[in-house]
């Protein structure tokens, strides 16, 4: 079993451990020495486990810090401790090893193995003791490296769930839920960075007609070949979204009105001058209509002012004549 397990604790602690872990599983071990050695570590690597000296200061503290961090909370905490002194003495305070254990849960560790050096008599443990230690914790380690499997496959299932929810099947461009996400983010952005921000919305010009003349087949390839043309001529910093049916937006980050208007109308060239070839047997023409709108002060934080404006603009241009983009600037 492939993994990757970091063990924090004394010299004496990763002495004996260390043996005994790669002895049970197939892993590869990093060491820290105490809990602020171990943090920057667990940031930079995110191991799949993490074995704590129980008694060792800071090994609570290191739990806890791992667990609040959304990011690692996913890491598998063990907190093994090598109690020094006997058992017989260790019954006679059985609290002792009840209130480690609740230390360490509460601490947000996921599993607490308490293995003692010693018998009732302060000998040596047997072998059938040792064995049977080893068993439990490579049982355990085992459970911890399921639990972070099995975290892991549900997170790229969330993932591809998720990249499926925001696509557009048909184009294959970000669809509108992920506009309604992205699109308060970069205004968040823009803000902070004092940088400007424009939107395009863009309207296929009598995509109705291509519909009722051809049929719904043939618009849907239409519409397919017009977002491969607009994302492979926009610019890097340029984001893409099938706004619905025939309407396609384009967020234009560190973009001011005018540039938006540049851009608009280098796109309604490249879709205007351009024949489309739906098959081997036909080919249309089509032109857009294009509304910039550049970011305000007085714009909500979700985007809904700066979208009516720049929809406004794109009724102005269909108004005008179509095949053209309009701005709060100028007409183009």
């Amino acid at each position: 079993m492939d993994a990757s397990i970091l063990l924090v604790g004394g010299d004496d602690f990763l002495a004996t451990l260390l043996v005994r872990i790669r002895n049970l599983v197939s892993c590869t071990v990093e060491v820290a020495t105490n809990a602020s050695e171990a943090m920057p570590l667990v940031q930079a690597q995110q191991p799949d486990l993490v074995i704590l000296q129980g008694n060792q200061p800071g090994s609570l503290e290191l739990c806890r810090q791992i667990k609040e961090q959304t990011r690692l909370a996913w890491i598998y905490c063990l907190l093994l401790d090598y109690p020094t002194h006997t058992l017989a003495e260790a019954w006679r305070d059985r609290f002792w090893e009840m209130e480690c254990r609740a230390d360490a849960l509460e601490s947000g560790a996921d599993a607490y193995l308490w293995f003692p050096k010693q018998d009732a008599k302060g000998e040596t443990l047997d072998l059938d003791v040792v064995i049977q230690q080893d068993r439990l914790l490579s049982a355990q380690i085992a459970s911890g490296l399921r639990t972070v499997k099995n975290h892991r496959e549900l997170m790229r299932t969330n993932d591809i769930l998720s990249a499926i929810a925001l696509s557009d099947p048909l184009t294959e461009l970000n669809n509108r839920r992920a506009l309604d996400w992205e699109l308060p983010r970069q205004i968040q952005n823009s803000r902070v960075r004092s940088e400007q921000m424009s939107i395009l919305m863009l309207d296929v010009d009598y995509f109705k007609n291509i519909n009722d003349t051809y049929g719904h087949p043939v618009g849907d390839r239409a519409l397919q070949l017009i977002a491969g043309r607009l994302r492979h001529n926009l610019r890097f910093r340029d984001t893409l979204f099938r706004y619905g049916g025939e309407e396609f937006v384009i967020l234009l980050s560190s973009t001011d009105e005018q540039e938006a208007l540049l851009v608009g109308r280098r796109l309604c060239h490249l879709i205007g001058d351009q024949t489309f070839a739906i098959d081997d047997a036909l080919t249309l023409d089509m032109t857009i209509s294009a509304g910039a709108a550049s970011l305000k002060a007085s714009d909500d934080l979700k985007g809904a002012s700066l979208l009516q404006r720049a929809d406004q603009n794109l009724l102005k241009a269909k108004a005008a004549g179509r095949n053209r983009v309009v701005g709060g600037l100028e007409e183009g």
